[in-house]
């Protein structure tokens, strides 16, 4: 095994510290395995400890996982660097500290010399240390590529008109849009799409994003890779899941909606009172996720407009622990998703 690992082609990989980001890198990494690479992916420890378990033994020899010295503050221990949990205000604060570390993961690329760097949009100095040791890097969108085109039409081609009024219909893009002209993460790390290679990999596929996969690609001057969906495959929690199945086991066909805005996406106490009335009014089914910062959690009475569970009865769910999303999606009763879209 050894020997194979010394032959195969070598890949760090570098998402930013969130979940939505880590899976998609994950999965891709478990590809890449199968396919003779070997795969170093680099985060912080308290990351790799939740990325460990969800590892199957016979990637043990072909996925090595890289922990990152990520400094640590009082406002943000080594416990909170992930996004997982943290209030929205510590996010630019987590940003900066994993900017920190560049000279760490410069020893890291040194040391491990990598045929490849596959990192994300969030750190694109990654890139620029790469190419200091003369690693190719590519990036890897892991969010909807309509956004992507929108955004970098609004820094790119502002001028111009969006080719693409469907996204544009429901507002004023120069209201919505606020991306700086001049400095801003946001605008940076769509101008440092230059130091990914001549290609950039997007969890998508064509058949859903084609038409703003083409118009990224010209704005860029990229070629723009599709490799998705990278899906994880669902995690079995028995007691939990069999609980909200047999509940969707006994709804008609597509009466169901699922409401879940990412499990770190957190809604301001307005926006979840106006949610809970629209789903009372709609009539229909529902499972609703809900999720609260590490340690700014109430009970979900609380959370809810008065009376709001004793009204719905058993028309509805909501959750505010894990829930089996997969299984849920996939269930014959959900015949619709309400997302935040990455």
């Amino acid at each position: 095994m050894e020997e194979s690992k010394n032959t195969s082609k070598k890949v760090v990989m570098f998402p930013w510290l969130a979940h939505g980001h880590i899976s998609p890198f994950l999965e891709l990494a478990k590809k890449l395995a199968d396919n003779n690479f070997t795969i170093f992916l680099c985060s912080s420890p308290v990351i790799l400890q939740n990325v460990k378990p969800e590892l199957p033994d016979h990637y043990s020899a072909s996925i090595e996982l890289v922990e990152l010295n990520i400094p640590s503050s009082p406002e943000l221990p080594p416990q909170m660097h992930t996004t997982n949990g943290l209030p929205l205000r510590l996010i630019p604060t987590l940003a900066n500290a994993l900017n920190m570390a560049a000279p760490d993961f410069s020893a890291i690329l040194q040391k491990l010399n990598p045929d490849l760097l596959i990192f994300d949009i969030f750190q694109p100095w990654a890139a620029e240390i790469a190419s200091s040791f003369h690693i190719p890097a590519i990036l890897l969108f892991t969010f909807g590529y309509c956004t992507t085109a929108l955004a970098l039409h609004s820094v790119q081609s502002s001028d111009t008109k969006f080719p693409f009024p469907e996204l544009t219909k429901p507002f004023n893009l120069k209201k919505r849009v606020n991306i700086p002209r001049k400095g801003g993460r946001i605008l940076k790390c769509l101008l440092d799409l230059e130091h990914s290679s001549e290609t950039i990999l997007v969890n998508s596929f064509t058949e859903i994003e084609g038409d703003y996969m083409e118009y990224v690609s010209v704005l860029s001057k990229k070629k723009v890779l599709p490799i998705g969906p990278l899906v994880q495959k669902s995690c079995s929690k028995e007691d939990d899941e069999s609980e909200i199945l047999r509940w969707l086991d006994r709804k008609n066909p597509k009466s169901t909606v699922y409401v879940a805005f990412g499990s770190e996406y957190y809604l301001e106490k307005e926006d979840i009172v106006e949610i809970a009335h629209g789903l009372e009014l709609s009539g229909v089914n529902y499972i609703w996720i809900v999720r609260f910062p590490k340690g700014e959690r109430i009970a979900i009475e609380e959370a809810l407009p008065d009376g709001f569970l004793e009204r719905i009865g058993d028309r509805g769910i909501v959750i505010d622990e894990w829930a089996p999303q997969m299984k849920i999606l996939g269930h014959s009763s959900v015949g619709a998703f309400l997302s935040h879209c990455g």
